[in-house]
């Protein structure tokens, strides 16, 4: 356990590192302001290489209202970056990008609904493929009736590096420009086609802000 504490430490000390010197501007933030006053809370949803910046901003953007959480995989793997969102006050459901599990559904349907917390969410985690959706995401704005809110980011320089996703590493003093992107709505209820037609708009939707991110460098 030790391990795992020294290892989150020194996670928060190099993400503060980047974050804190880092020149970081927001584009369409007063879209997410507008969505917290309007639903309460939001299904934040962001690439797993997009993971770093995107959780930091959730956890500190600033919006009146908006509070921070984090679907993460039940398996050892996510112990750790429990322990990291926990760090930084966040909530914490553990769940995979699938929600298959009940227990998942119920925590992060009291989590947004009865506590109005804004469960970030990788869709294409934890292990990919990386850029395909799975319904989770989708899925969760279903049963909570909230919108999902697709987030990314570009910067220079950057680094991708051998992973699954293609993780992007971020050094200090980087310039890094973060999108939010035009909320999904899915329907209460929906065929197989239309769940396989829904992935492939929002896996749109989190393409058209990413560029809009990189617009912005």
């Amino acid at each position: 356990m030790f391990g795992y504490h020294l290892a989150v430490w020194l996670a928060a000390a190099f993400i503060e590192l980047i974050w804190r010197t880092a020149r970081v501007k927001v584009v369409d933030g007063d879209r997410l302001v507008a969505l917290i006053q309007e639903h309460g809370a939001v299904v934040p949803t962001f690439w797993h290489q997009h993971l770093l910046i995107c959780s930091r901003y959730l956890v500190g953007t600033g919006v009146e209202g908006f509070k921070p959480g984090f679907m993460i995989s039940p398996s050892v793997d996510g112990q750790a970056p429990t322990m990291l969102a926990e760090l930084y006050g966040a909530h914490v459901v553990r769940g995979s990008g699938s929600y298959t599990g009940v227990r998942a559904v119920r925590g992060v349907h009291h989590a947004i609904v009865k506590r109005g917390i804004s469960s970030g969410i990788t869709p294409d985690g934890p292990r990919g493929p990386r850029f395909v959706l799975k319904p989770g995401a989708i899925f969760t704005a279903q049963i909570t009736g909230k919108p999902l809110v697709p987030i990314a980011y570009a910067a220079k320089p950057a680094r991708l590096l051998g992973t699954w996703d293609k993780f992007v590493l971020v050094p200090p003093f980087a310039k890094i420009r973060i999108a939010i992107g035009e909320p999904y709505f899915p329907p209460k209820r929906m065929q197989e086609a239309e769940m396989q037609a829904a992935q492939r708009e929002v896996e749109r939707r989190l393409l058209m802000t990413f560029q809009k991110a990189r617009a912005a460098l």
